[in-house]
């Protein structure tokens, strides 16, 4: 048995799962805003403590790594390296709009496209089919009626994510196109993505790891 812990920081969500091999075993995870630096370490610590796990009996820790918030990512990403280099074990990642993609149930022969806001009309995205495969690699994208075209080679198609609601007129007029709303990313569903790639050794370089960020870090004049 291998137990992993997984890390899920990326938007106003803050998830902490526990893995055990390919399942999850157990997670925490609260939804009120950017509150990470407040309660990651403590989600852990109480992740842990409740289900009598060793921190040094950990295989490995997954990341969702992006893209998303810079600071929310900022945080993920400097625990789990602390971690990973305090217990001496490797980091698996896991990109963020595939684990947001593992929330929906899949239909044969539809494809996926999460949609994460970036502020004003531009939303982080990516294609992936029912088997959450990417057909169509993570980019930041501004939706309007001419890039909304790109998405016309992927039907029939499922848009959701926080960025979806402000392109969802737009977007609504490719045909075969559904929605599904509120569908929120969480580390729960991280350790059917992770174990995989841990077996096959598909390891993070710790030290020199940054996630994707995607854009230049912004800070609004005040």
């Amino acid at each position: 048995m291998e137990y992993s812990l997984h890390i899920e920081t990326s938007s106003t969500v803050c998830s902490v799962a526990l893995g055990l091999n390919n399942e999850t075993k157990d997670f925490v995870e609260i939804n009120n805003g950017f509150s990470h630096a407040e309660n990651l370490h403590v989600f852990i610590d109480k992740l842990l403590q409740k289900n009598k796990i060793a921190p040094n009996t950990l295989s490995f820790i997954g990341l969702s790594s992006g893209p998303g918030s810079y600071t929310g990512l900022r945080i993920g990403a400097s625990a789990a390296k602390g971690l990973a280099f305090a217990l001496n074990i490797p980091i698996i990642e896991i990109n963020t709009l595939q684990l947001l993609t593992q929330t929906i149930p899949k239909k044969a022969n539809t494809y996926y496209c999460p949609l994460v806001d970036a502020r004003r009309m531009e939303v982080y995205t990516a294609v992936f089919d029912f088997e959450t495969s990417s057909v169509l690699e993570t980019t930041a994208l501004i939706i309007d009626e001419e890039s909304a075209k790109r998405f016309e080679s992927y039907t029939p198609i499922t848009f959701f994510g926080d960025g979806m609601p402000k392109c969802k007129e737009i977007l609504s007029k490719i045909l075969n196109v559904d929605f599904v709303e509120n569908i929120a990313v969480s580390a729960s569903y991280m350790p059917a993505l992770a174990y995989q790639k841990y077996k096959n050794k598909e390891y993070l370089d710790t030290a020199n790891f940054e996630p994707r960020y995607l854009k230049e870090f912004y800070t609004p004049a005040k």
